[in-house]
């Protein structure tokens, strides 16, 4: 079951995925200083894979922006269409602004 993981300096989600059964299959670290069009690009690159079955964002931002990774997962979302592609995605926000990231992530939809 190979996963995807988005992430900001953080190798949990690795084995986190390996705990529960899943295999990554790939792994983006974004960095500190991302923009949206950053974050629309790593969905890309993602997602080009056509093993993977599903992607799990895990942010713990401080210099990193929690509402900008937001952004940039709703705009690529909506670009890359990941529910026609069948890709669930699953986003752990955590730090800098991460009450608007959450607020655009809920009103996103």
């Amino acid at each position: 079951y190979p996963l995807c993981a988005l992430a900001v300096s953080d190798e949990r989600p690795v084995s986190t995925q390996s705990t529960w059964g899943g295999t990554p299959a790939n792994f983006l670290d974004v960095g500190g200083g991302a923009n949206e069009q950053q974050v629309e690009e790593a969905f890309k690159i993602l997602t080009s894979d056509k093993n993977v079955k599903g992607i799990l964002v895990n942010i713990f931002g401080g210099i990193m922006k929690c509402d900008t990774i937001a952004q940039g997962i709703i705009n690529a979302a909506k670009k890359i269409d990941l529910e026609s592609m069948g890709v669930p995605l699953v986003v752990r926000l955590e730090g800098t602004n991460v009450e608007k990231g959450v607020e655009l992530l809920k009103t996103s939809a």
